[in-house]
């Protein structure tokens, strides 16, 4: 069973955290994870291919793009089904490798950790120095350093403001609201400085917080994870009785833990890993590297802290994958196989075709039979589509009402339109009516629908 921090360490969220500024093979591995997730993170909005920028999430005007592919309301199937893929994979990553998301690729802990703590390190120093610095009086120092820090993190939570934003609602309308007179974008120019105010108060006050107690991943975490499951804990059957070292003792009876207490003094959400897993540790590997160099000066093998799970620790059963994550992988590649088959399929030009409401079929003369329709044309491009529209057989004819034959970008055409047919072609009162959208040449998109007439010979 995994256990839980019942102390709680009370009080801790009524005091700031001060961690140990760490270091170690596995903190440098996460700064380079962090620079490669920075780039992406902050080049997206503005790299763009066919025109349109890398990745962009505006609810407003409900348009997506992703990679170069833009998606509409009406692919909120797709949308649905990424969420699911999205879903199942996190159950499947948790399930085999714990809260590794949280430490090691989560935008709160990467820009929490490897930016707005690294600046205090810099500016006032390791945990002892900034408590020091934050419980003395207001000094010349202690407000130059403060004012420093504040205005570098309100400079930052600026540029993660922007680029928020850019997402939101493209770095094309961006910079256009940087750059041109406020008064032409007031709405804009609020909601940079609104987003500013909020990030910097995240990353300025509230902090672990967002972790500990505001992020629903944690809480998930106890329902998802198992014995089997990997996390950063640590091993007190290797290490316990634990004991700080002495001359003239039998260290035999002692584990390898010499309680030095710097597995939670460089904790960022200032737990003991040696009480168990608990849903405040984000796997960010810190303590790991602490308990290493210790255990490396006291000539005793590493990772007395590390990734483990429940099963190696009390029984020392070889690690394997559970049986059930195979399952949830399993189910997560055929969704992606579906989802990747949709894409493949999906159409930039999608055609709607309906028969008009309140209307059954019209006879034109004695030999043919004419219904109407109205079609609705969708382009999911940027670039605007010269079109034909036509039926599949060519025997069959269009009188149109409402015509056109240009498809702007991204957005719509309208047409209404009599389809007519021939009275010795029909042999059913119901049947399939096809028909194409053709544009350079091609057919670029059909639709189907129903066609009503009374057959010959019929009454």
């Amino acid at each position: 069973m995994l256990t839980k921090n019942k102390s709680g360490n009370k009080g801790r969220d009524k005091r700031p955290v001060y961690p140990k500024k760490p270091s170690g093979k596995l903190y440098t591995w996460r700064k380079w994870v962090s620079y490669v997730l920075f780039l992406f993170l902050f080049s997206c909005p503005f790299l763009k291919i066919n025109g349109e920028q890398l990745v962009l999430l505006n609810f407003i005007e409900r348009k997506f793009v992703f990679f170069g592919l833009i998606f509409t309301p009406q692919d909120f199937y797709l949308f649905a089904l990424a969420m699911l893929i999205f879903i199942i994979f996190i159950v499947c990553f948790t399930v085999v490798l714990g809260r590794l998301w949280c430490g090691w690729a989560c935008p709160q802990t990467i820009f929490m950790e490897m930016v707005f703590r690294r600046i205090e390190y810099w500016i006032e120093g390791d945990a002892n120095k900034q408590k020091k610095l934050d419980d003395g009086p207001w000094t010349a120092e202690k407000i130059a350093k403060k004012g420093g820090k504040h205005f570098i993190f309100l400079i930052i939570s600026f540029a993660i403001a922007n680029t928020f934003l850019a997402y939101m609602i493209s770095s094309d309308l961006l910079i256009k609201i940087i750059t041109e007179p406020i008064a032409k974008h007031i709405s804009g120019f609020m909601s940079i400085w609104l987003f500013t105010f909020i990030f910097y108060g995240v990353f300025t006050y509230v902090r672990e917080v967002v972790c500990t107690v505001i992020c629903p991943y944690g809480r998930l975490q106890g329902v998802l994870l198992d014995n089997q499951s990997l996390v950063v804990a640590y091993d007190f059957t290797r290490g316990e009785p634990r004991g700080r070292m002495q001359r003239n003792t039998n260290e035999e009876q002692k584990g390898d833990c010499v309680d030095c207490g710097l597995c939670v003094q460089v904790c960022p959400t200032a737990i003991d890993i040696r009480k168990g897993t608990q849903l405040e540790c984000v796997n960010c590997t810190a303590c790991i590297d602490s308990c290493n160099e210790v255990m490396l000066k006291i000539g005793k093998p590493k990772n007395l802290i590390g990734f483990f799970n429940q099963d190696f620790i009390a029984e020392r059963k070889p690690y394997k994958i559970a049986l059930k994550s195979y399952g949830y992988a399993a189910v997560l590649l055929v969704v992606m196989m579906v989802f990747s088959s949709l894409i493949y399929k999906r159409e930039n030009i999608q055609t709607t075709v309906l028969r008009a409401s309140g209307t059954l079929y019209q006879n034109r003369g004695t030999d043919k039979t004419s219904n109407l329709y109205n079609a609705e044309l969708v382009n999911k491009t940027n670039k605007a589509v010269k079109f034909t529209f036509r039926p599949q057989d060519s025997a069959d004819e269009i009188d149109f009402i409402q015509k056109a034959t240009v498809l702007p970008k991204e957005g719509t055409a309208h047409l209404t339109f009599f389809l007519i047919r021939k009275n010795n072609s029909l042999k059913k009162y119901k049947t399939d009516a096809v028909f194409e959208v053709i544009a350079n040449g091609e057919v670029v998109s059909t639709a189907t629908t129903s066609f009503f007439a009374q057959p010959e010979g019929s009454e």
